[in-house]
């Protein structure tokens, strides 16, 4: 196996190399096969070395791969168009981006300007964005203050100002938390970092309730939820489908594994003047070298089509229950339940009825079993193992991977 001898140390790698895809399956540097039920985390949504991925791109390729945002780009219209009306299905305009924390950057300063254009009433800007507990955002200076984990945050302080972190699905301590300083709230319809916790949808509700009470911005993060993961096209749609939020960030799976993202903004008038949001943003406020490029923009658009042409998001919720059925009906000591929607589960695991080492958590030792059986997952949290496998993934190699687990989890 190659060494990282000159390459940072920022991730805690699995001591295999990985070679090869197809499919639903991975293969190493010695030919080992794998089940992968974590599919880039959320980002492979269509299988690797799926055909119409891979001729969207190369054909792309071979016409024009970047021009920079100076120019007009014809494939960023096309999927926007198609973002706004197949998947999102509200009005409004798109930025696109490269990551899912550049969307949530994206995101955190639209609502800032907001609050300069809407200020309190003593009139100074509002600025604050209220997030919670087990939430994550991202990794760049905005992103990670958003998110609401200490862990993500050691020694970068001092963080960005502006956030307020208070328990997720609580709306009593919410409503205590909003100050005259509050300009939006930002959220996950499934905290897929946080231990795969899916939002209530009276809380989701009440949120936008209050949003409208205190002309506040509903922020809905999507980077992991998005793009049919939930068994609907946006997970939200999957909790509260006649929610209408102001905001909202998106990646991972947009992009079928090509580096892909991208932010709505609503057209929905916000003074009596009749202004859009999404106007606020004018030349200059925001921009990106590589957002939206012609051939990112391309391989999206093949990806996105596929999902709505194969309804991939009713897929996906058909397969998640398969998947919360079989594992909850296997009555393991070591599993508590299995949380989530559509293909975004989180299997919660009881940490007395396995033999975890010292030094480690449930999730990581179930996690490392399951890769050296041949199963490749991803922990959310300590006690929760997360299975995300590609919308695509064919109804027996789903139980396969269930099968692995199975195994796993008894001799655990």
């Amino acid at each position: 196996m190659a060494t990282q001898e000159h390459v940072l140390g920022t991730y805690g790698r699995a001591p295999i190399e990985i070679v090869r895809g197809e499919g639903s399956y991975l293969y190493d540097g010695t030919g080992k096969r794998y089940v992968d039920f974590c599919s880039g985390i959320a980002t492979v949504s269509l299988g690797h070395a799926n055909p119409v991925v891979t001729r969207a791109l190369t054909q792309q390729a071979e016409k024009l791969m970047h021009c920079s945002n100076l120019y007009t780009i014809p494939q960023q219209e096309e999927l926007a168009e198609l973002i706004v009306r197949e998947v999102v299905q509200l009005d409004g305009q798109i930025f696109f981006c490269n990551s899912g924390a550049e969307a949530n950057d994206g995101i955190i300063k639209v609502a800032r300007r907001f609050g300069h254009r809407h200020p309190a009433s003593d009139g100074t800007p509002r600025y604050e964005v209220i997030t919670f507990l087990k939430s994550f955002h991202g990794r760049t200076l905005g992103s990670m203050a958003a998110t609401g984990q200490k862990k993500v945050q050691v020694e970068f302080d001092p963080l960005l100002v502006g956030f307020k972190y208070v328990e997720f699905n609580d709306i009593e301590a919410l409503r205590v938390a909003v100050s005259k300083e509050t300009c939006g709230i930002l959220l996950e319809a499934v905290q897929g970092e946080g231990g795969v916790n899916p939002v209530q949808p009276e809380f989701l509700w009440a949120v936008a309730q209050l949003c409208k009470e205190r002309d506040l911005l509903l922020m809905m993060d999507e980077v992991q939820c998005g793009f049919a993961r939930c068994g609907k096209m946006m997970g939200w749609q999957a909790i509260c489908p006649d929610l209408k939020p102001d905001l909202i960030s998106c990646a991972k799976g947009m992009g079928g594994g090509f580096p892909m993202g991208c932010f709505w903004v609503s057209r929905r008038s916000i003074d009596e003047k009749g202004t859009s949001l999404c106007s606020i943003m004018d030349p200059g406020s925001h921009g990106s070298t590589f957002g939206g490029t012609p051939l990112a923009c391309a391989v999206s658009l093949a990806v996105v089509r596929e999902m709505v042409k194969q309804r991939l998001d009713e897929r996906a919720a058909r397969l998640g229950e398969v998947i919360k059925t079989t594992v909850e009906g296997w009555r393991l000591p070591c599993v508590e339940t299995v949380r989530g929607l559509g293909l975004l589960r989180g299997v919660a695991l009881v940490s007395s009825a396995l033999k975890v080492p010292d030094g480690t958590t449930p999730a990581a030792y179930v996690n490392n079993l399951c890769r050296e059986a041949g199963l490749l997952a991803c922990p959310a949290g300590p006690d929760t193992l997360r299975l995300i496998p590609a919308l695509t993934v064919p109804d027996d190699v789903l139980q396969e991977g269930l099968d692995i687990l199975h195994k796993v989890l008894r001799n655990a």
